[in-house]
């Protein structure tokens, strides 16, 4: 029997990514990370000289992140609790943009963080990874979260009717990041657990449209 579906992001939806990020940048590899706007390509600089990062050496210091520093990544407040105690009334799948390579990775850093849960990797946009994704559970309900405003855009365009909460639970990223919200694109724009759970709650306990 169908049940209600939460799909979530992972990296400051459920852990910390960029600050763990920003201090193994700065620790090892000698470059500054400084969020001061949404553009992330400006965000890393040599502390040597100061010059940002070429886009081809932002994406090598991700990649080596994640395969080397996932062990620095640690939960936002009330993350892991609050997916847990959602699952108990539907299922849990996580949709997390890295490259299927590191898909066993991070099955098994949520699950050594309390979180057993089948994860799903994609790369770009992430409406079509989730329209599979429904297509294979076929929900009474779906719920999506995430933390770019990018990916609610492609889940309405490519979806429409699904429900859709903007959290990001980083504090460096949230003020400067593009709303959902504001665009349309969400449902709800909410970045600390403590208030998404008894919004999420409240949407799984509504009837079917």
């Amino acid at each position: 029997m169908s049940r209600p579906l939460i799909i979530s992001d992972c990296d400051e939806v459920l852990l910390y990514m960029v600050s763990p990020f920003r201090d193994w940048l700065d620790e090892e590899q000698g470059i500054e990370f400084h969020m001061g706007t949404n553009d992330f390509s400006q965000a890393l600089r040599w502390q040597e000289n100061g010059e940002v990062l070429a886009p081809e050496e932002i994406w090598r210091m991700l990649g080596k992140f994640f395969d080397t520093e996932m062990h620095r990544q640690s939960p936002i407040p009330g993350a892991i609790e609050g997916i847990n105690a959602l699952g108990e009334k539907a299922d849990v799948v996580i949709l997390t943009n890295l490259v299927d390579k590191r898909q066993q990775m991070r099955t098994e850093q949520l699950a050594d963080h309390g979180l057993d849960a089948r994860v799903f990797t994609n790369q770009g946009p992430k409406g079509p990874a989730l329209q599979k994704i429904l297509d294979e559970y076929n929900p009474t309900k779906a719920i999506f979260i995430d933390d770019l405003a990018q990916h609610h855009r492609s889940a309405r365009e490519t979806i429409g009717s699904i429900t859709t909460l903007h959290l990001c639970g980083e504090p460096m990223l949230a003020p400067h990041i593009d709303c959902a919200h504001t665009s349309g694109h969400a449902d709800a724009r909410i970045d600390t657990w403590d208030h998404a759970l008894p919004w999420l709650m409240g949407e799984l306990e509504k009837e079917p449209a």
